[in-house]
């Protein structure tokens, strides 16, 4: 079986504003990489379908859904900012269904065993949307509503989602703390935005705050050390990834010296676990990445990994 690789027209229709580096280039740059490395050719592609409210609320606050509904603009090229990083343009809500439908539609899929593996290039991101509030970026936390989709709709009792931007995946912890069918496994720099995860103490939480300048040997090693094992533990029966690229070297929004190969490491131990235990479910949804270069050559690799070894 093939990838099933799950995107919208809508998430190249959302736009911040002129030099936001949460820009629709990005999709076309993962589209281009895909096309010149032969990739493409082993894909199968989907139309995210619009998440309905009832799966929005299973990880947010109505009166929020209903707040980001009216919030929409109506108007071509205006904007709406909902904090001081994140903004709403016309086609920002569309684009913000669809990237979560496409979680949870790449749930479906892995489910239904007619793809072991689904990568979703959406945006809006998700991982820092929190129950009631969107910020960094991100509107609905697409990775919770597809985790929780798994536990609700298709009666899953184990769920892990690895978070490997190098943000920590403030939205998702709010979201999932104390839920102890989902283990959350966030690395990060620290001290950096959104400032969180630091002292997180719950039992289904393994946070990583890692310090500037944190090269690939160190990223594997406190990996090896902090998730894998508890991972093994976990035995997760669906392995949910927000994937975010912004550690990379040549990314200027952080301060982490990761390499692609380094991408392809972590990718590489994650589906080696979904070999073991969840018999190979693996649905990734993209988060942050916003050197176009290397974003496109480590979602290259990524998603070369999930299909290598299938």
């Amino acid at each position: 079986m093939n990838l099933a690789f799950i995107s919208h027209p809508s998430c190249r229709e959302h736009r911040m504003g002129a030099h936001h580096p949460e820009c629709p280039e990005r999709l076309y740059a993962i589209q281009d990489r895909l096309i010149a490395s032969g990739m493409e050719m082993l894909l199968t592609h989907y139309d995210a379908p619009k998440a309905d409210v009832e799966s929005i609320a299973r990880a947010h606050d109505r009166d929020y859904i209903e707040t980001i509904m009216a919030a929409s603009p109506q108007v071509e090229d205006v904007l709406t900012w909902i904090d001081g990083d994140t903004a709403m343009n016309s086609h920002t809500l569309e684009a913000a269904l669809h990237a979560a439908g496409a979680a949870i539609l790449g749930v479906d899929l892995v489910m239904g065993e007619r793809h072991h593996a689904a990568f979703c290039a959406v945006r809006p991101p998700g991982h820092h949307a929190g129950r009631a509030k969107g910020s960094g970026f991100c509107i609905f936390n697409n990775v919770a509503i597809g985790a929780l989709h798994a536990l609700e709709h298709h009666g899953l009792e184990r769920v892990a989602i690895i978070d490997f931007d190098v943000h920590h995946g403030d939205g998702t912890e709010e979201i999932v703390i104390g839920d102890e069918r989902i283990l959350f496994c966030s690395s990060f720099q620290h001290p950096f935005y959104p400032g969180t995860g630091a002292d997180t103490d719950a039992p289904n939480v393994i946070n990583l705050p890692l310090p500037r300048l944190t090269d690939g040997a160190a990223f594997k090693a406190a990996i090896e050390q902090a998730w894998l094992p508890r991972l093994d533990d976990f035995k997760p029966q669906l392995i949910m990834i927000s994937a975010g690229f912004d550690g990379h070297i040549e990314d200027d929004m952080a301060h982490f010296n990761l390499h692609t190969s380094d991408y392809g490491w972590i990718t590489r131990e994650i589906h080696q676990l979904a070999k073991r235990h969840s018999q190979d479910r693996v649905v990734s949804c993209l988060e942050g990445g916003y050197t176009l270069s290397a974003l496109g050559r480590c979602v290259n690799t990524h998603i070369d990994e999930l299909i290598g070894h299938a």
